[in-house]
């Protein structure tokens, strides 16, 4: 695992030990940046079920000044603050060791919105759905932001849930990459 581009490219990444996470590939990670980026003039990110960090921290190293990095695996926690420390992100980032729903609570009720979130959850454990209609009813997502979601290509997101609509969606083997915008925003 590696930052693919930016200011940390070819940075190595500790994975999470055991088999509870599911790297993201280069190959995956080049798609989920041409939709949203390539690169960021700031803003903020959210990367829910976070395992190593490597996609938050790749938006890092794209540009985004800060992101907030959420997971329920204590050892998932260690290896995203190695990982920080590791690309010298340390003072733009917070990580918190926490269920994804309590944690978009938390948000909330902290007033913030994001340019970017990504939500990868355990495969057998996909709540997608019900995360969407959460960050849609608390507005967590800017007007020009947008939400990566990687799943199971078995399961099949709605094409819109309140505000957000599936702007894109492609399947990769094993994963399905699905990009939610708000309405009006999608390319």
């Amino acid at each position: 695992m590696r930052i693919i581009s930016g200011s940390c490219k070819g940075r190595r990444l500790k994975a999470v030990p055991g088999t509870s996470t599911r790297p993201t590939t280069d190959k995956m990670k080049e798609t989920i940046f041409n939709w949203i980026g390539p690169y960021f003039n700031g803003g903020l990110g959210l990367d829910l079920y976070a395992g190593s960090g490597g996609l938050g921290l790749e938006a890092l190293s794209r540009g985004l000044d800060r992101v907030i990095f959420i997971d329920s695996n204590k050892f998932a926690v260690q290896t995203v603050k190695t990982n920080i420390s590791l690309c010298g992100f340390d003072d733009q980032c917070e990580i918190y060791q926490n269920d994804a729903r309590r944690a978009l609570k938390a948000v909330t009720k902290r007033g913030l919105q994001f340019d970017v979130i990504f939500i990868d959850p355990p495969y057998q454990k996909q709540k997608i759905a019900a995360l969407l209609e959460e960050i849609d009813k608390h507005s967590l997502l800017k007007e020009a932001g947008s939400i990566i979601c990687e799943h199971d290509p078995e399961v099949k997101l709605p094409a819109s849930v309140g505000k957000l609509i599936q702007a894109k969606h492609t399947d990769y083997g094993m994963s399905g990459l699905s990009l939610y915008t708000k309405e009006g925003e999608s390319e």
